[in-house]
């Protein structure tokens, strides 16, 4: 497992940027190793304690519940690096959800396929309105997310009015969907893995992934640098979006109760996921890769404290710990990397003087 890129190819080569790319690379790579390790240490430590922590089922349900939270946090992992955030995700998940529920109830010949394709047509017009809005009016994201939560969740609430769409009210062939498995892998998962590989290459191998990198890197850099910084913020917010609306769907499929509620709260585990994984909440670092295992880590640790009967609250304090770790290791990092670049500088042109 590899990281991507850092920091974007730009016209000029500035050797002094390679380097400190291979240095926050080598960094990143270190970051990811770290939070395997964190997690096979859990997975020991939690099954000795109760062997059924390794059960079939057990494991089943991390995976399912990593899925659903992977696919969020890909998609903001994308909008991070761009040195943003999108606050709206779970709002959007909720809204995904109750028109696919509310589709295949009034239309149970609905194709699971064309099911997924609404739900992220739905997320990804959120997605862009939260990227216009962003771009356009000038506002930061931050703010601009923080109000669509409560606009998306409020336009849910009064479309559901109080009612709820249950299990005995979808299609059988919808709810088989969430629970039926290729090769005994669920398709929840294999959907997730598919996004993440997807979207990694993408990021890693192509243009548009290294000029998200460069906006996250330097905003002004990168429009000098003939970047559509606009185009592409958009572009970043409706991936973000499309992701959340393709998790609400998985998340229909999955729990089959649906209400206006569903997804509240994802916005911040989705957050935790994405910095704890190391993409550096100041844009222009960190991978998807990272963020999954952020989510797989997030999940397992509230799936072992059920096991062990540990209160809850103690999985808040966790995450939030985590969450501080990870930010202080970033502007560590960060200023190591500025501090080597500046030498580095600085004795090149010494020597060119010389």
């Amino acid at each position: 497992m590899t990281a991507a890129p850092t920091r974007a190819d730009s016209p000029v080569k500035l050797p002094a940027v390679v380097a400190g790319r291979s240095t926050l690379d080598l960094v990143l790579r270190a970051r990811e190793l770290g939070i395997v390790l964190a997690l096979a240490a859990l997975v020991a430590v939690t099954a000795i304690s109760n062997p059924r922590f390794l059960s079939g089922q057990s494991v089943r349900d991390i995976l399912l519940g990593t899925a659903i939270l992977a696919v969020l946090a890909v998609g903001q992992a994308v909008v991070v690096i761009t040195r943003n955030i999108d606050l709206s995700v779970g709002s959007v998940l909720g809204l995904s959800a109750f028109t696919v529920g509310t589709l295949l109830r009034d239309h149970p010949g609905l194709p699971v396929p064309l099911a997924l394709l609404i739900g992220a047509a739905v997320g990804g017009a959120c997605g862009a309105v939260n990227g216009v809005l962003v771009r356009y009016g000038n506002v930061p994201a931050l703010v601009v997310t923080l109000g669509t939560l409560y606009v998306v969740r409020g336009i849910t609430y009064f479309w559901a009015g109080g009612q709820q769409i249950n299990a005995d009210e979808l299609p059988a062939g919808f709810l088989d969907f969430g629970n039926a498995t290729f090769a005994g892998v669920p398709y929840l998962v294999l959907i997730a893995v598919l996004v993440l590989v997807i979207t990694g290459l993408v990021l890693r191998n192509y243009r548009v992934g290294r000029e998200l990198y460069a906006m996250g890197s330097s905003p002004q850099a990168a429009r000098l640098a003939g970047i559509s910084v606009g185009r592409r913020t958009i572009g970043a917010f409706a991936v973000s979006g499309a992701l959340a609306g393709l998790a609400g769907v998985l998340f229909a499929a999955r729990f089959g109760t649906i209400d206006a509620a569903a997804g509240t709260g994802y916005e911040l585990n989705v957050v935790a996921a994405v910095v704890v994984g190391g993409v550096a909440v100041f844009g222009g670092s960190g991978s998807v890769w990272g963020a999954s295992l952020g989510a797989l880590l997030l999940t397992t640790i509230s799936s072992s404290l059920a096991v062990l009967e540990i209160n809850q609250f103690w999985q808040q304090a966790i995450v939030g710990g985590l969450i501080l770790l990870a930010i202080g290791a970033d502007r560590l990092v960060a200023a190591r990397v500025a501090a080597s670049l500046k030498r580095r500088h600085s004795q090149e042109g010494r020597a060119h003087v010389g």
